[in-house]
């Protein structure tokens, strides 16, 4: 990977961090306790609970992905960056662009 190409890479993955840190805020308001003292009725209630539930599952992929971009970021420099973990192989540039935070080929991905 070149110089310009990390440069462009960096660039990505702070704007990918920003968006994400964005949108952690906001399903983390979207995740806070259902008060009991609300006057919503039972259907409503069970909807807004099931909602909850939902947004706690995307808070804890978005959180999962905000890591690894960052941990990605940290690696950039390096040489191995851009390289399979598993078999060592180069990684697809438009993947790496496209995906900064994965680890893996698409064909060791795949597995």
């Amino acid at each position: 990977m070149g110089e310009l190409d990390r440069k462009a890479l960096k660039s990505l993955i702070k704007e990918k961090i920003s968006a994400i840190e964005e949108e952690i805020l906001d399903l983390k308001e979207l995740t806070k306790p259902i008060s009991p003292e609300n006057a919503i009725g039972r259907l409503s209630r069970m909807d807004a609970i099931n909602n909850k539930s939902i947004n706690e599952a995307a808070l804890r992929k978005s959180e999962e992905k905000y890591s690894k971009l960052k941990y990605a970021l940290t690696k950039i420099d390096e040489p191995e960056f851009g390289l399979c973990d598993r078999c060592g192989k180069v990684i697809q540039p438009q993947r790496i662009m496209l995906m900064p935070e994965s680890n893996y080929c698409v064909s060791c991905a795949a597995r």
